[in-house]
């Protein structure tokens, strides 16, 4: 194939003739201290330094393909931040994450403190702003290209994981500065529509936390039950075995992750995710499915409406009874023992879930539209990164 004019050939693909080609490590600014470097070890922080208030500890569940997640909090003490100095991470500074889904995913840390601390699997990146752009790498990092070596590069069975090393290594493209900065502000624009949507969603959560809490206070004529009082079982589900065509989803603790040809359950459950970093996280299912052994099926009594108990369980936050330095865990045992605010009436449960219902419903349609203003800048992407489409 012949190459079109002004382009050359790399062992990353086909880029313009006055880019260049580097090492990611390249991209880190080495006059600062632990400018590119991971998180502590497990045995460095553990679940017993976690305080209510203090410094916040950026773990998987923050780190989103392109923005900050901030539905997930926990804290350590400053002293043990202070410890654990080479894992701090400051605003406006690149986190990275070193597991699925996807890999090595980045975003910007935000700029409500002054500092953070990194769990294990986060690496902090400190950005050499004399050859690159912070934005143009932040939106590269997350690009198809970037995103598709971090795969080939990563290790795991079961969730794919990429070292530091092997990260510092992978190869990235060098545009002139001059031209990182035309396409970070080409692709600013739409990022400033979904920084836009982001807020709202954000801030219709925000209200929907207040009717949760206003909703499922106890009233007069309900009634308090252990959680175990209110479910029929509880149980963990099985090691299945997926096939390419099962017809059947496999649940596990992050939604569906395979299928089978065989059901081994049916109808409406709540799943709460039994063990790993998703520990605690609970998600409805329906109809014909299978659920993993790393996960806890619920179900209730037939006096209780699913809905309602399932935003209780929301609003409760269930990882907070989740235990372990090295695997975090949750148990059935711990399920059973919640106490819960029961109405008096069916019925009425279901008022009040259909309520936070109705909010869910328009919170998913912004959800939806944020989605498609993702794909926009995806194929912005697309264009911009491989020089397909040049700005200067």
């Amino acid at each position: 194939m012949e190459l079109r004019a002004g382009f050359k050939k790399t062992d990353i693909g086909i880029i313009p003739e006055n880019w260049e080609v580097t090492t990611f490590d390249m991209i880190a600014d080495k006059s600062k201290k632990w400018s590119i470097t991971g998180g502590p070890f497990g045995s460095n922080l553990k679940a017993s330094d976690y305080t209510n208030d203090g410094v916040q500890i950026i773990q998987l569940q923050n780190i989103g393909d392109g923005y900050f997640i901030d539905d997930y909090q926990i804290y350590t003490s400053e002293e043990k931040a202070n410890e654990l100095v080479s894992c701090n991470i400051y605003p406006n500074e690149i986190i990275i994450s070193k597991m699925g889904d996807p890999v090595a995913r980045a975003c910007f840390m935000p700029t409500k403190a002054k500092r953070y601390l990194m769990a294990s699997d986060g690496i902090r990146l400190v950005v050499n702003e004399k050859d690159f752009s912070k934005k143009f790498i932040h939106d590269y990092i997350n690009s198809p290209y970037f995103r598709k070596r971090a795969f080939e590069n990563s290790r795991g069975s079961t969730r794919l994981r990429i070292g530091l090393p092997e990260l510092k290594g992978l190869a990235v493209i060098k545009p002139t500065l001059s031209e990182q900065n035309s396409i970070a502000n080409a692709l600013s624009d739409t990022d400033y529509l979904i920084g836009s949507l982001e807020k709202l969603i954000a801030k219709k959560r925000n209200i929907k936390q207040g009717a949760m809490q206003k909703l499922l206070q106890p009233e007069e004529g309900w009634s308090v039950k252990n959680f175990g009082e209110v479910c029929d079982n509880i149980s963990s589900g099985k090691s299945n075995t997926q096939s390419e065509d099962g017809q059947f989803p496999i649940y596990g603790s992050t939604g569906i992750i395979g299928w089978s040809k065989t059901n081994d359950y049916a109808g409406n459950k709540i799943l709460v995710a039994r063990v790993g970093a998703n520990a605690g996280t609970v998600n409805i299912v329906d109809g014909k499915y299978c659920v993993s052994d790393n996960t806890l099926i619920v179900s209730l009594n037939p006096a209780m409406d699913i809905h309602f108990i399932f935003s209780f369980l929301i609003l409760f936050q269930l990882n907070k009874l989740v235990f372990g330095s090295g695997q975090p865990l949750i148990t059935g045992g711990q399920l059973k023992n919640i106490l819960i605010p029961i109405p008096k009436s069916k019925e009425e449960q279901t008022r009040i879930a259909n309520i936070l219902f109705d909010m869910d419903a328009e919170i998913t349609v912004l959800e939806t539209k944020l989605e498609k203003y993702r794909k926009v800048k995806l194929g912005m992407m697309q264009s911009l990164l491989t020089g397909k489409i040049r700005l200067v």
